[in-house]
């Protein structure tokens, strides 16, 4: 584990203290409905490990980062998503909105997705 010590939003989740609508869970990840959803479909999917962001994970666990991803994808087949289409994405750090230093996966898609990044300027 990196970072503080002390217990992330998500770890407490993960351990039962805070209710969360699971959608998948497995020895390794833990899947969950995003209580800000962006999309019809939006799941957060967090490794039980904590790494701060997914650099960290890719370099000290790639497995667990395959593990990330392929729950992912089982939750776009849950979620009914898988055929139509789905975007995965990993925000690192604070300017690209990261406001919990604990790695994790936004599953978003049931429905047309716009562009991403900066909104456009008039």
């Amino acid at each position: 584990m990196s970072g503080s010590e002390a217990e992330t939003l998500f770890e407490r989740i993960i351990g039962g203290e805070i209710p969360a609508d699971v959608v998948y869970q497995d020895a390794t990840t833990f899947a969950f409905r995003d209580i800000r959803a962006q999309a019809r479909v939006h799941v957060l999917v967090v490794p039980r490990k904590r790494y701060r962001n997914v650099a960290e994970l890719a370099a000290g666990d790639p497995q667990l980062l395959s593990d990330v991803i392929a729950t992912a994808r089982k939750v776009a087949e849950l979620e009914g998503i898988l055929e139509s289409g789905y975007r995965v994405v990993f925000n690192t750090d604070g300017d690209a909105g990261q406001t919990v230093f604990h790695v994790h996966a936004h599953v978003l898609g049931g429905e047309p997705l716009g562009l991403f990044g900066a909104p456009e300027q008039d």
